[in-house]
């Protein structure tokens, strides 16, 4: 069976600053319960002592008699609080009897009433939304925030987090769900219809235009300072019988006309070839989203530039280019993402601390949140107390709730002694005036 923790010698620190006072361990706890208990048993035998002495002598000294009243009430009281005290933890001086030992054998009765108690009073909705309305979490918590050194630490301790991860994960399962995801999201559906939608949206708000006036542009500069080329590529073509004083004629020609078709494409924007191009672009979206024929041939194309082995790689290049990326940056202090992280953990711990209307959401969101989890979860909490204490051994957990109270309860018999002396004199004080 397993035992409850044991408490060492130890010292906390307190959000105010003060030194805590220090928590005694075990060992001191046994040392003072037996001085308790030896100091509460000598008052016993004391009383013992004067009742004898005094009982012997009360007929040659009358007044010891009062004397007697007092220490055998002394006896009668320490007695009973012995028996009261020991009967919670153990059976006195071994006899069975009933009701004594009430510790060990209402051990996991107690664990349970102490969870109903705990759930009944501290994990109560209201009771934690109340407390949570009177701190103001994110005013506290956006105070802390606000200061770099705390910023600083957040950040190293996300980028350790980051690095746990990191080491943590398996790159070829991490690589395995990016590709699966490229394939559910990119690969599996069909790209004509929405490659086609997106087109027409672009060439209907004639967005494309641009692009055809940089290709005119590029055409009419290659026309423009290849006047060689077009002419040699006439002259080439041309039958062998033509005399070549023609050739150049005709290709200077060629070269003309094709110089002024372009100016006249870049100078016309309203140019039958442009529009020529723009009911070709315009069909073309129309087909790939309506034509079986030219979908088939988008995904022919799909398919061919992201096959399976580029697949597997772009996933691979992917997954490592992120993970090397966030190494980097969180083992660098001066990395952008670095400054960019605590500065932003600064600036949101500012906002929380000075803006009213966020730190009131801020705290609605905490309160929501604690709401449900005490709503949902509080029979669950509140079992770990009495599943713990059910699995405790139940003469051990008798003798560590002892040494815990032991000592203050040995004040009982103490007190039982002195009460017991003084009630036995008053007692016998008021039947011998009243009886003589």
């Amino acid at each position: 069976m397993t035992a409850p923790p044991k408490t060492g010698h130890h010292t906390g620190h307190r959000p105010d600053g003060a030194q805590p006072a220090s928590v005694p361990s075990d060992v001191e706890r046994a040392a003072a319960l037996r001085r308790m208990k030896s100091f509460a048993t000598l008052l016993l035998g004391a009383m013992a002592l004067i009742f004898l002495v005094s009982f012997a002598l009360q007929d040659e000294y009358p007044w010891l008699q009062y004397v007697r009243a007092a220490s055998e009430g002394g006896m009668v009281g320490a007695l009973a609080d012995w028996f009261a005290v020991t009967a919670l933890f153990k059976h006195p001086m071994g006899l069975k009897i009933p009701h004594t030992a009430i510790i060990p054998r209402r051990k996991d009765a107690i664990g349970a009433s102490l969870g109903d108690f705990v759930e009944s009073n501290f994990l109560s909705e209201d009771v934690v939304r109340g407390k949570l309305a009177t701190v103001g979490v994110a005013e506290s918590v956006g105070g802390w925030l606000a200061k770099p050194a705390n910023a600083d630490r957040v950040a190293a301790e996300g980028a350790a987090a980051i690095r746990g991860a990191m080491r943590i994960l398996d790159d070829d399962a991490v690589q395995d769900v990016i590709e699966s995801l490229v394939r559910k999201h990119l690969l599996d559906p069909p790209w004509g219809p929405p490659v086609g939608r997106m087109a027409a949206r672009i060439f209907e708000d004639g967005h494309h235009h641009r692009l055809v006036d940089l290709l005119v542009d590029r055409a009419a500069e290659w026309v423009a300072d290849n006047y060689d080329a077009v002419t040699h590529m006439v002259s080439d073509r041309a039958p062998g019988w033509v005399p070549s004083f023609v050739d150049g004629l005709v290709g200077d020609k060629v070269y003309t006309e094709m110089y002024n078709f372009v100016l006249a494409v870049q100078a016309d924007p309203d140019h039958e070839v442009r529009q020529s191009m723009d009911n070709y672009l315009k069909g073309l979206a129309e087909d790939l989203q309506h034509d079986p024929k030219v979908i088939a041939q988008a995904e022919n194309i799909k398919h061919q530039v992201l096959d399976d082995p580029r697949v597997h790689d772009l996933a691979a290049r992917t997954w490592l280019t992120i993970k090397t990326a966030l190494l980097d940056a969180v083992d660098d202090p001066d990395s952008e993402l670095w400054i960019k992280f605590t500065a932003a953990i600064r600036d949101f711990g500012r906002r929380l601390a000075d803006d009213v209307e966020l730190a009131a959401k801020v705290n609605g969101f905490i309160g929501d949140g604690a709401g449900y989890l005490v709503r949902t979860y509080r029979h669950d909490i509140a079992a770990v107390i009495s599943e713990t204490v059910e699995r405790w051994d139940a003469e051990e957990t008798s003798s560590k709730i002892e040494l815990q109270v032991g000592k203050d309860l040995q004040f009982i018999r103490i007190n039982g002694t002195i009460v017991g002396a003084l009630a036995g004199l008053v007692i016998f004080t008021i039947a011998h005036l009243v009886f003589g």
